[in-house]
């Protein structure tokens, strides 16, 4: 019997049927702060992007920035799989993890984790465990899911990394042990997080660039010491050096940000507002 990972924001950051579903993911293409436009997939083999950088909020809030990142892909052809770097916000299971085998569940079906990519990276790191307990409540990779399955159906393979401990060696060692398994693969990593968290709509803006200038020089430790310096609250920043990390190694030469909209943009209320960013990294 197939292991089953069953979704933990089916109707609450996103809808919860599948008709539903596509409508709301089609609404934040569509949205002022999206595209405009829906994606179209190409199917030529230009694999120009190795990664992604999206946000994980309620759809309605962060959909829209997201549907950025998700356009650039759709643009790029098919990857056969993503290996999807997200925070723990939850505390469960090992500092970092991840699951090697079954499928993860959302209303628009099922998708398969690569359990051979999976356990490469995890001999291939030394500090990363096979850990389903970090996934069972874990919402920043699952809300990337029904993107994917809009653009792709099922037809793609997964690899969850789940980090609960997010300092800089530790991400580089994840993103140089992914990079060397991905190197011969039609892949596509993505690194999920929020930017600023619950701070005046001006200064998360501030830092948040200061952050985001950073990941665009693709420069990890700047990004780090930005961090800290300036008590940045992006909950995924451990996924984001990773993400650096790799892209680098597998020949990135250019990181854009695609979009960068906060909470405040979306419902009007400037006090206290969360931050939202995609990046794309191309060859």
């Amino acid at each position: 019997m197939a292991k089953i990972r069953r979704p933990t924001q089916a109707g609450a950051f996103y809808e919860g049927n599948a008709e539903s579903l596509k409508r709301q993911i089609e609404s934040c293409f569509l949205h002022e702060f999206g595209p405009k436009k829906l994606p179209t997939i190409v199917k030529t083999e230009l694999m120009k992007i190795v990664g992604l950088v999206c946000p994980h909020a309620g759809y309605m809030f962060s959909g829209p920035v997201a549907a950025h990142a998700y356009y650039a892909l759709a643009s790029n052809g098919k990857p056969d799989v993503f290996v999807i770097f997200g925070p723990n916000h939850t505390g469960y299971g090992s500092a970092l993890a991840v699951m090697n085998e079954g499928f993860w569940h959302t209303p628009l079906g099922n998708v398969e984790v690569d359990g051979e990519i999976a356990n490469q990276i995890v001999h291939e790191s030394g500090i990363i465990d096979v850990d389903d307990s970090a996934h069972r409540f874990e919402h920043s990779i699952e809300v990337q899911l029904p993107f994917l399955q809009f653009l792709y159906g099922s037809k793609f393979k997964i690899v969850p990394v789940c980090f609960l401990m997010q300092d800089l060696s530790s991400a580089r060692e994840v993103g140089r042990a992914v990079a060397k398994v991905l190197a011969d693969k039609k892949a596509v990593i993505i690194a999920s997080s929020d930017m600023t968290h619950y701070e005046p709509h001006e200064r998360a803006i501030k830092k948040d660039r200061m952050a985001l200038e950073a990941v665009e020089a693709m420069d990890e430790a700047r990004f780090y010491s930005i961090i800290e310096s300036q008590q940045i609250t992006a909950c995924g920043y451990g996924p984001i050096a990773a993400l650096i990390t790799a892209a680098k190694i597998l020949g990135a030469k250019e990181a854009k940000l695609l979009c960068y909209k906060t909470s405040g943009d979306v419902i009007g209320d400037y006090s206290s507002v969360v931050g939202y960013a995609a990046v794309s990294f191309k060859k």
